[in-house]
């Protein structure tokens, strides 16, 4: 049975190290992702998303960002996939080349998208692909995700 798993991005208003000071810092927010540890729903929406210490983030007072789900599967480390991570395969790394793993409701499920490092405008691969683009993914690696490393998808 897959494990149904949610991460998020969130917007923080405390550092640990600094508390309620962070403003002293020059920094009043910052972004994080988070797993999630309980989410509520609210006629099919994602109403809000708790953290591991009970804190609320919700898109209503925008301290959720976006959310993100577990596919499954895991890199060659062993780290675990989620929508909208980046993968990179040795292979992939030479021709300057990674895959984005997005949701496709057309197939449901995920799919790899390939794309040309720094260009975001590559097209999915077809579902009949699929099995070729996981035995190359999974000897790939995470080597990022589309919302703590934008700079990889775009010029």
């Amino acid at each position: 049975m897959r494990e149904i798993k949610f991460q998020a991005l969130v917007i923080k208003h405390k550092l640990n190290n600094l508390g309620p000071n962070m403003h002293w810092a020059g920094i009043d927010s910052y972004e994080e992702i988070i797993d999630v540890y309980d989410i509520s729903f609210d006629n099919g929406k994602i109403d809000y998303v708790t953290d591991k210490d009970g804190d609320e983030y919700s898109f209503t007072d925008k301290s959720l960002k976006a959310v993100r789900q577990y596919t499954g599967l895991k890199d060659k480390n062993g780290r675990e996939i989620y929508e909208g991570d980046i993968i990179q395969t040795s292979y992939m790394k030479i021709r300057g080349c990674a895959y984005r793993c997005v949701f496709s409701a057309e197939f449901g499920g995920y799919l790899f998208d390939p794309f040309v490092v720094g260009d975001k405008d590559a097209p999915l691969l077809g579902i009949e692909e699929f099995a070729q683009q996981w035995e190359e993914v999974k000897h790939g690696e995470v080597i990022g995700n589309i919302y703590e490393n934008p700079k990889l998808l775009s010029n």
